[in-house]
């Protein structure tokens, strides 16, 4: 469990986990597990930090979850919604964060951006990766709240 600890507070700080978790697995064996098909899984992702290491943590979170809801018998329904600085994730020079912004979005992943957020720190949503009109919403907090409560959605709690 300590080794676990650590894991996960390098992946936060230093987005070391695959690593990590490579090292991890050299004792892992496969248990034989039996699970119901989890058919069709509603998440929202808030995300609200400029930090490219949470982002990129964030990002092979989704990664991981579409390859396990493909394994057990399901489909993804994965929303991002980018709101304060959260928002600079679109504007990121970092190679890493682009293509994986590239591949989640290539797996039907929905970035969705804050108008508040964009109108208050004065940015042009056509300058940012990706994003069209369609892709912008009145709020984002209010976004993930609304997913939530009407649209059925849980929401990922690490922000």
């Amino acid at each position: 469990m300590k080794k676990l600890a650590l894991c996960l507070a390098l992946a936060v700080s230093a987005l070391s986990a695959p690593a990590c978790w490579a090292e991890e697995a050299k004792n892992y064996v496969e248990p034989p597990i039996v699970h119901p098909a989890f058919g069709t899984v509603r998440i929202v992702v808030p995300v609200t930090t400029s930090d490219p290491s949470l982002w990129k943590f964030k990002m092979a979170t989704i990664d991981n979850a579409i390859q396990g809801i493909a394994k057990w018998g399901g489909k993804p329904d994965i929303k991002i919604v980018l709101y304060g600085s959260g928002v600079d994730l679109l504007r990121s020079d970092d190679v890493a964060v682009r293509k994986m912004i590239s591949q989640i979005r290539a797996a039907g992943v929905r970035v969705l951006v804050c108008n508040n957020s964009l109108r208050h720190m004065d940015i042009d949503y056509r300058t940012l990766a990706g994003v069209t009109a369609a892709d912008v919403v009145p709020s984002g907090f209010l976004e993930v709240a609304w997913l939530q409560q009407a649209q059925g959605y849980s929401v990922d709690p690490l922000n």
